[in-house]
């Protein structure tokens, strides 16, 4: 049940442990309660996550409309805020002063199914780490490569949050940068270990399905077969993820792209030409 949240008060605790939870499947998604669940044995944990499914909205930003929040109840009986804003509103309201302290983590997911290589440009999992990120608070993109099938099991995901939540709360992260983990779709004694990597690349098979409405006029679908990836990169997300270990690719916000900087000098003087 939703009620209005001007409730949010001092009912959190202060704590240099304060997890911030979010997601972008909606308030009502399995790994969000997973996850939540799992956060809660290492720190004070509140949950801020969108009432409807934002997946593949990237970094989006509400600037047109204002932001409702309310709070509700997890199928835990836990409580909740939810906001009709994106993943990336979630974080920004608190930051911005909805909650009476900032966290000390951001932590978002458990996104079920992968966010690899070039999907952190779409992924809304992604862009909540991202924003925290901005707002030099650590982050971490939690997903799982499930394929977004129906009986997932979390519990993976979720213990490997726990290792890796814990030691950035203790060692932190370099300004600007948040980590990108993916976890095998398998059970956790089948998965081989972890490997720190870099992005790799994806293969899209995306197709325009076009169809018409009952009145005539045509609409599209964006469908195809599911995304694969080049296998073949040994260090890369999508390779360690295939070779069963857990992924965890740090990513900086700084896209420059800085040897090509250089060789784009010359470009200064023929720009700069009256």
């Amino acid at each position: 049940m939703l009620q209005s949240a001007p409730l949010i008060q001092t009912t959190i605790c202060r704590s240099i442990n304060l997890i911030l939870i979010t997601n972008d499947d909606g308030v009502d998604s399995p790994g969000l309660l997973a996850l939540k669940q799992a956060l809660q044995k290492i720190g004070d944990v509140i949950v801020v996550a969108p009432d409807r499914n934002w997946s593949a909205a990237g970094h989006t930003k509400t600037m047109h409309k204002p932001l409702r929040v309310n709070q509700t109840t997890l199928r835990d009986g836990s409580p909740a805020y939810t906001t009709d804003g994106a993943p990336t509103d979630c974080v920004a309201l608190v930051m911005l002063g909805l909650l009476p302290e900032k966290p000390a983590l951001v932590v978002s997911g458990i996104n079920p199914g992968s966010n690899l290589a070039h999907d952190l440009t779409y992924s809304g999992t992604v862009a909540a780490a991202m924003e925290a990120a901005i707002n030099n608070i650590p982050g971490i993109a939690m997903s799982i490569d499930a394929n977004h099938h129906a009986a997932i099991d979390f519990t993976p995901a979720a213990e490997t949050a726990v290792r890796i939540a814990r030691r950035v709360l203790a060692r932190g992260l370099p300004r600007d940068t948040f980590l990108n983990v993916n976890v095998p779709d398998i059970s956790f004694d089948q998965i081989k270990g972890a490997r720190i990597t870099r992005m790799g690349k994806r293969i899209y098979r995306d197709a325009l399905v076009e169809r018409q409405d009952p009145y005539g006029k045509k609409y599209y679908w964006i469908g195809g077969e599911p995304p694969t990836g080049n296998l073949d990169e040994e260090g890369t997300d999508v390779w360690a993820v295939a070779q069963r270990f857990v992924s965890i690719t740090p990513i900086q916000m700084d896209m420059t792209s800085h040897a090509l900087v250089a060789r784009l000098k010359e470009w200064e003087t023929v720009v700069s030409e009256q």
